[in-house]
């Protein structure tokens, strides 16, 4: 059984109680000295010491339970990676910080982010990629609540239910609603490079011809949302550190209404048990709730009320060329904001497959594995000659929660030979010879020679 040591969450809560370390042993009736081990991680903290701390602190035994710090542990090591190339820092403090201190170690992490934002604000920062837009703010909101908003989503149920949405009748009665509460009208016609227009002064809500109807549904249901969930919204947006300006509160306000959208339009019980019924089919699930192969992905993203979880997902959509324009998780796997993605994950060889569902067992540097479903989604605007938008969506859980999803049937999960090695990113992965890398790995020396060539690009020191 693994020891347990908790010091600094000990000596945390022991100073926001203001007691002296002299004081919380006599109350637990420890010797001083024990106590001050404890503390120092000396020792590791025993089940009869734990029992006394919770009923001397009023605290469920969570508190001081082991903590998964690998994504943590990620996002650290990026904040990081100038001092880990300077070779200030090393690894195995980045890892013990975020284990030991995981609220300094976010307090590191966010301090980095507002500098960076503070640099590109004042112009004295070129723009490298790693500065975070108004965009990475939200996506950092939304990592922050593991992709589910538990307000927003449950009164979007409550709604759904009200209102009598359920599978193939979603979009009548979703306008319904916008037009007997709202006395909104709901109109379909030509719009110039919009997908759909809401006019409030006028209550005429203008949708696209060429939208599906799913599509149509989702944006009667974002409307709804911004109508009757405003003060929700506002108070998510007004609690929320990461929107630091006007634009990323905007965007904020947008992305929560997509949110409460989804929520609306696959409520969460009738989706959570359909999803499990089906074993996580996304197609069947898109089929079945008559909307598109993105919406279900994402929306299985967000199944993480505690009452009734779903399979954690993180979810992600990329272009062709590597660009990341969505990223969730509620998972420990780190998404990178430095050295793009790794090319050897399968969300870009869905490129090669169009249309195809295709499946990965994965292994990140930390050695947790995940497997991952990856497809291409094409939208349109319609008619010969028209612009089509191509994007890979993947969605990975971890590979303890692979036997839930029908992807994984007939497949050997403990087989090594299956398992891809990835990375997070070449600017901040360990893996130090893997030969698809596009660039030197921090904090390690280069072997220069120029009599000898390598398979890897970048070989390191011993």
């Amino acid at each position: 059984m693994a020891k347990t040591f908790v010091g600094a969450r000990l000596r945390r809560l022991r100073e926001e109680r203001r007691l002296s370390q002299v004081e919380l042993a006599r109350l637990l009736e420890l010797s001083p000295s024990y106590l001050n081990q404890i503390e120092h991680d000396a020792r590791p903290l025993t089940v009869p010491v734990l029992l006394r701390l919770t009923e001397a602190f009023g605290v469920d035994a969570s508190f001081f339970a082991v903590r998964d710090t690998a994504r943590l542990t990620a996002e650290l090591r990026e904040a990081v990676a100038d001092e880990l190339e300077a070779g200030a820092v090393n690894a195995a403090e980045v890892a013990d910080l975020a284990e030991r201190m995981p609220g300094m170690a976010r307090t590191l992490v966010e301090l980095r982010a507002r500098l960076e934002r503070l640099s590109t604000a004042v112009g004295r920062r070129e723009d490298d990629g790693r500065a975070p837009t108004a965009h990475e703010q939200v996506r950092d909101f939304f990592s922050r609540h593991r992709n589910h908003v538990p307000a927003l989503d449950e009164a979007a149920e409550r709604l759904a239910g009200e209102i009598g949405v359920r599978a193939g009748e979603t979009r009548a009665a979703l306008v319904r609603r916008l037009t007997g509460r709202h006395g909104v009208r709901v109109q379909v016609g030509a719009l110039d490079q919009e997908l759909h227009r809401f006019d409030a002064e006028g209550a005429v809500l203008r949708l696209a011809p060429h939208l599906r109807p799913g599509q149509r549904a989702f944006r009667v249901a974002t409307v709804i949302a911004q109508l009757e969930f405003a003060d929700l919204i506002e108070a998510e947006v007004a609690d929320a550190a990461e929107l630091t300006d006007p634009d990323s509160r905007a965007l904020g306000r947008i992305g929560l209404a997509h949110h409460a959208a989804a929520a609306l339009v696959l409520p969460y019980r009738a989706f959570h048990g359909t999803a499990e019924r089906v074993g996580y089919d996304l197609e069947r699930l898109a089929d079945h709730f008559g909307v598109g192969f993105e919406t279900v992905a994402h929306r299985c993203s967000t199944l993480q009320r505690p009452s009734l979880p779903g399979v954690p997902f993180a979810f992600v959509r990329v272009d062709r060329a590597g660009n990341m324009s969505q990223r969730q998780s509620a998972t420990a796997f780190h998404f990178s904001r430095a050295g793009g993605t790794c090319p050897l994950w399968n969300v870009y060889e869905a490129f090669a497959s169009p249309g195809r569902v295709l499946t990965q067992i994965a292994e990140m540097p930390d050695g947790r594995r995940y497997f991952w479903i990856a497809r291409t989604v094409s939208r349109r605007r319609g008619g010969w000659h028209t612009p089509t938008k191509t994007f890979a969506v993947g969605l990975g859980c971890e590979l303890r929660h692979a036997e839930r999803l029908v992807y994984s049937a007939g497949l050997d999960l403990t087989d090594r030979s299956r398992v891809q090695l990835i990375g997070s990113g070449c600017r901040t992965c360990e893996r130090l010879d893997c030969p698809q890398r596009a660039f030197p790995p921090l904090g390690r020396a280069l072997d220069l020679d120029a009599d000898r060539s390598t398979f890897v690009p970048y070989p390191v020191r011993p």
